[in-house]
């Protein structure tokens, strides 16, 4: 089974090429890069590489589907740019989508650091994704069939991979729940500090779950981003 990449990219530039220098290493079918918009040189970073390069409205929402429908690969793995797949991740992908009955999957999210934070968050990613809650950063990969049978990702500007990750944990299947690891960079946490990011993402993921409109979450996001 062939597995596209697709990332969705916005001002990526700075560590785009290592992350593809990575990435191409796995020796994938296609990584696809779904740009929203970017004006830092993420394109002129791009165009090194043999990647497939997709311009679309920005949103991680609306760019995954873009790149998704350029894909041609049985299986779509949906990844951001800050994140570090293991070496045998596409072969585990492989491996567990052989079963029929599995609709999809994710990996194992580990934190970069060695401290108390990086090991609390690791051990809450990876529980509560038996009850399928689980994010973007997870890896989340699915066969292209299922993707386009359920829809694709909504155009939200927040909470695009929660959903989407809900509709397909339930979808009347089961999920891959990989043990491969995937890192993820805590970039966005030690900056904006960790308690005002818990506290953020405990009132968004609350308001969402209670029907507050994603639309209206956005600027929320963008304090701890």
């Amino acid at each position: 089974m062939r597995v596209s990449i697709v990332v969705p990219v916005l001002n990526e530039a700075h560590g785009l090429a290592p992350f593809l220098d990575a990435l191409l290493e796995l020796k994938t079918h296609e990584v696809i890069l779904a740009d929203g918009g970017s004006h830092d040189g993420t394109a002129q970073v791009a165009a090194q590489y043999p990647v497939v390069w997709v311009e679309s409205e920005p949103g991680r929402g609306p760019q995954m589907n873009a790149g998704a429908r350029q894909a041609t690969g049985d299986i779509l793995l949906f990844l951001h740019a800050d994140v570090r797949l293991g070496p045998n991740a596409i072969r585990e992908i492989q491996n567990s989508l052989a079963n029929p009955k599995l609709l999809g999957g994710i990996f194992d999210v580990y934190f970069d650091g060695d401290d108390w934070v990086a090991r609390c968050f690791h051990t809450i990613y990876h529980w509560r994704r038996y009850v399928g809650i689980f994010y973007g950063d997870a890896g989340i990969f699915v066969r292209r069939e299922v993707f386009a049978s359920i829809g694709g990702f909504k155009n939200y500007p927040i909470m695009e991979d929660y959903e989407f990750g809900r509709r397909l944990f339930g979808w009347g299947g089961r999920m891959a729940l990989l043990e491969e690891p995937i890192h993820v960079s805590d970039r966005r946490w030690r900056k904006a500090g960790l308690f005002r990011t818990v506290f953020v993402w405990i009132v968004i993921q609350t308001a969402f779950s209670l029907g507050y409109p994603a639309e209206r979450l956005g600027h929320l996001y963008r304090q701890i981003r």
